[in-house]
């Protein structure tokens, strides 16, 4: 009796090769229900901003934790939003710990952000004992 269901099963296996328009009508079918029920689970890619959805900013290897203007930054190190939302840095000035510096001549941010010069030296042009 055993033989008999699997030269059965093999037998409808090979129909369905054999008829290639059936397996795909099943495929289809399936992609079908599949993507009908995603997008039914979830809002489309357009509204899915941090405005609305906070926790997008929070996933993981985002661009940042906070949410600016519908857009995911990080406002201690992002120049447009240093410190705080709308806040930008000016020329030649960077977002350090969400405070704009100047790397060319800051002593605690040399050339860098958590850069800090030592002792007796001072930051020119972005290195500390610059001569």
């Amino acid at each position: 009796m055993a033989t008999t269901i699997t030269t059965t099963a093999l037998a409808s296996e090979e129909e369905n090769v054999s008829n290639p328009y059936t397996l795909q009508n099943k495929e289809s079918s399936f992609l079908q229900r599949t993507n009908r029920f995603l997008a039914q689970s979830r809002p489309p890619a357009d509204k899915m901003t941090c405005d609305r959805y906070p926790r997008v900013c929070k996933t993981k290897g985002g661009p940042g934790p906070d949410c600016c203007k519908k857009q995911c930054v990080n406002v201690m190190t992002d120049s447009l939003n240093c410190g705080m939302c709308g806040k930008k840095c000016g020329y030649f000035k960077m977002c350090c710990r969400g405070e704009c510096v100047n790397p060319s001549t800051d002593e605690k941010n040399c050339g860098r952000c958590n850069n800090k010069c030592g002792n007796g030296s001072s930051c020119v042009y972005g290195l500390c004992s610059y001569a």
